[in-house]
C-alpha cells in the first residue's frame, strides 16, 4: 500500500466515523439486548455499525470489514476494516460522554490507519502507521513523565462472564498501583485509554485484553504518538498478545515491576 493509497483510506475512515458520531449525538438509545451478564448493545451501536459497514463497502469496496457487534467476512491476508461502534455503550446508555467510534484498517496482518471520534468532546484522533498521529490535526506526543509517583495511569473496566477471573488481577493491580502512582482511573472505555495515553493526558494505560475491536486503533495511534506497547509479560505487543499495555518510555521500567509483581501475588493467592 503506497501513501496516497493510505492517506485516501484515511480520509474515507475520518468521515465514516464522523458520520457516525454525528448519528450517536443525535439518536438517543431506544433498544437494549443483552449479550451476556451485565454485557448490553443497543440499537445505537447496531445504527452505528451498519452505517460504517454500507460506508466503506461503497467506498472501499474491495475491504473486508469485522465489526464488534455483527462480526465479518471477507478477512484474510488483505486488507479489513476493524469497528468498535460505541466503544464504552454502558457509559453512553447513562449519559456519561465518554465513549468511542473506534476504527482501523488492517493490511497484511498490521494495523495502518486507524481513527478513534469521542462523539461528545468534539475529538478525532487519527493516525497512518509510519506518519504519526493527530488529534483534529495537532500532532500527538506521549507525556515526559518520569516517575511513578507523578503518573496518572488507567485500569480496564471489571468484566464479567467468561472473563471473570481477570478481576482478581484486576483488583491487586490497582490497589498495587495506588500504592505507587500518584493516581488510577477506570474510564470504561479502551479506545479513550489508549488515546489519551498517545496525548499525554494519561501516562499509561493497562488493559487486560486484546479483542481487535477495542485495541487495533488505539494501538496504532498510541505507538505513532512515541508509547510502548506491550503484553503483560513485558514482551512488545502483537496482535495474539493477552493484555494490551502502552505506556510513555520513561516510565515503562517502574511499571513493568509492578505489574509482575500483581501478576506474581494474584498467582499465588490463587
Amino acid at each position: 500500500m503506497n501513501d496516497a493509497d493510505a492517506r485516501r483510506l484515511l480520509a474515507v475512515a475520518k468521515t465514516a466515523t464522523s458520520a457516525a458520531s454525528e448519528l450517536v449525538r443525535s439518536r438517543p438509545p431506544r433498544t437494549l439486548t443483552w449479550k451476556g451478564d451485565r454485557d448490553v448493545t443497543s440499537d445505537v451501536d447496531m445504527s452505528v455499525e451498519n452505517l460504517i459497514r454500507n460506508y466503506l463497502h461503497r467506498h472501499t469496496p474491495g475491504a473486508g470489514f469485522l465489526g464488534e457487534e455483527e462480526g465479518g467476512s471477507n478477512l484474510g491476508d488483505g486488507s479489513y476494516w476493524i469497528l468498535d461502534p460505541i466503544d464504552g455503550t454502558i457509559n453512553f446508555l447513562h449519559g456519561l460522554p465518554l465513549c468511542a467510534i473506534s476504527l482501523s484498517l488492517v493490511h497484511n496482518g498490521v494495523a495502518v490507519v486507524a481513527v478513534i471520534d469521542l462523539p461528545f468532546l468534539s475529538a478525532q484522533y487519527s493516525a497512518l502507521k509510519d506518519h504519526g498521529s493527530f488529534v483534529n490535526d495537532v500532532q500527538l506526543a506521549v507525556s515526559s513523565t518520569h516517575s511513578l509517583d507523578a503518573a496518572l495511569i488507567s485500569v480496564d473496566q471489571y468484566t464479567f462472564g467468561e472473563h471473570e477471573h481477570k478481576n482478581r488481577l484486576r483488583h491487586t493491580l490497582a490497589e498495587r498501583l495506588a500504592a505507587h502512582a500518584q493516581r488510577i482511573r477506570m474510564l470504561g472505555t479502551s479506545a479513550i485509554d489508549l488515546a489519551w495515553t498517545a496525548q499525554g493526558r494519561l501516562d499509561a494505560c493497562v488493559l487486560l485484553g486484546n479483542k481487535p475491536w477495542d485495541t487495533s486503533a488505539g494501538v496504532l495511534i498510541a505507538q505513532e504518538a512515541g508509547a510502548r506497547l506491550l503484553d503483560l509479560d513485558g514482551t512488545d505487543h502483537s496482535t495474539d498478545s493477552v493484555a494490551t499495555i502502552a505506556v510513555t518510555p520513561p516510565l515503562e521500567d517502574a511499571l513493568m515491576a509492578v505489574i509482575r509483581e500483581a501478576v506474581t501475588a494474584t498467582a499465588v493467592s490463587g
